[in-house]
């Protein structure tokens, strides 16, 4: 049995549009590889592209990537190790080929990768922090690899910012028993462009939570993969983000269960505002035919705060097995809740605030599942300074 579902929904100046798309194959049929022949220029139209501003990404189409836009820091636990190495390295490229133009572009065009080991049954006693700062608009490549061996256990936070032009690979590999949480935090200065390929594996009782925290940059576009390679893997995977005007910001998830016994869990929610705001998500998640007892669930929540911005959500399920465990998702637009205002005004909350406990309610459960406070403290601060842009355009004062 094979059961496919699609669906859309869209918010375009206030309006509330939806309707299904028909499916182009299967995701599992989507060509993966690390030569750039294979993959060529897309023009745009493509199912992977076509929400996609492919104008403002062509510096990153190009074969001809430098490597110097960018610098990498990093400040890791006592029980961590980190290494520079060179592309030929034989750990790099173990979780899993590109899978569009913009991965392929950057697999090749690395010379260098950063790599954070943390060892077999080794237990991070702190955070490690690899930050990557835009130094230079020139269009850039850049590859880090994180890699939990067996039984070990750690917090990886990657944080972006400054203003640059990117084209990123992140591995992930999650041996067998290790527990790994990754936060990418996309936090960048006005102009910047940032496509992120991540690809993740995970091995026998693997666990991952995967955190995607987008607020700056002109165009962001986060494509996490995983894979289970063996029976017993369990991946969250959780995304906030907040479009300002004429800002893209784009989420594309895959998950791939290939062996029986495994749990995905997939949680995104996004705000935005202004005009020419968009938000894309796409989740797609196919179950194959081994891939018996298999438990998915995956969620998409908007809320948009004024006319101009649009947000397009695609929830696809693909399912080759009757014999699974339990598959769904949800996916939901919308404006601010009429009854949730009118409750507290009545209670005399004025509007301003009224709004500003709407948002705050809308984000904190998924901010506190992040379980990182360093994070968490900055989302909140970063939210709360996206609301004061909303404010002002109600009141009209100038934000500080």
């Amino acid at each position: 049995m094979t059961l496919t579902t699609d669906h859309t929904r869209a918010v375009a100046d206030g309006a509330h549009t939806h309707g299904a798309v028909k499916p182009q194959g299967s995701r599992a049929e989507r060509r993966t590889s690390f030569s750039l022949e294979d993959i060529p220029i897309p023009n745009g139209r493509e199912e992977e592209w076509r929400f996609s501003p492919a104008d403002r990404l062509q510096p990153l189409f190009q074969a001809d990537l430098g490597t110097s836009g960018v610098t990498v820091e990093v400040s890791a636990a006592p029980e961590v190790v980190v290494e520079t190495v060179a592309r030929d390295d034989a750990r790099l490229g173990t979780a899993g080929k590109p899978g569009d133009r913009t991965a392929v572009t950057a697999w090749n065009a690395f010379e260098q990768a950063t790599i954070v080991t943390i060892p077999k049954e080794a237990v991070a006693s702190e955070v490690t922090s690899v930050r990557l700062t835009g130094v230079s608009k020139d269009a850039t490549a850049a590859h880090v690899l994180v890699r939990a061996e067996r039984h070990s256990e750690a917090v990886v936070v990657l944080d972006h910012d400054g203003s640059g032009t990117l084209a990123e690979t992140v591995e992930i590999v999650v041996e067998d028993g290790a527990h790994l949480t990754v936060v990418s935090v996309q936090d960048w200065a006005a102009g910047a462009v940032h496509a992120s390929s991540h690809r993740a594996r995970l091995g026998r009782d693997a666990k991952l939570k995967h955190v995607v925290v987008t607020f700056g940059g002109d165009v962001v576009r986060v494509t996490p993969d995983t894979e289970f390679t063996a029976t017993g893997g369990e991946v969250e995977m959780v995304g906030l983000y907040f479009a300002d005007t004429d800002q893209h910001q784009e989420h594309r998830l895959f998950v791939d269960h290939a062996v029986p016994d495994c749990k995905s869990r997939v949680t995104y929610k996004g705000a935005l505002q202004g005009s020419g705001a968009h938000t894309v998500w796409v989740g797609d998640v196919l179950i194959r035919a081994a891939a018996e007892n298999t438990d998915t669930y995956e969620l998409n929540r908007n809320l948009v705060l004024s006319d101009g911005a649009r947000a397009d959500s695609v929830p696809n399920l693909e399912i080759e097995t009757g014999e699974i465990a339990g598959a769904g998702h949800a996916s939901a637009t919308g404006r601010f809740d009429d009854e949730q205002l009118f409750y507290l005004q009545a209670r005399g909350i004025p509007e301003i605030e009224a709004r500003r406990l709407v948002v705050r309610g809308f984000f904190a459960e998924l901010i506190h599942e992040i379980g990182v406070p360093e994070v968490e403290e900055r989302l909140l601060a970063s939210i709360e300074a996206e609301l004061e842009k909303s404010m002002s355009v109600i009141t009209g004062a100038p934000t500080a």
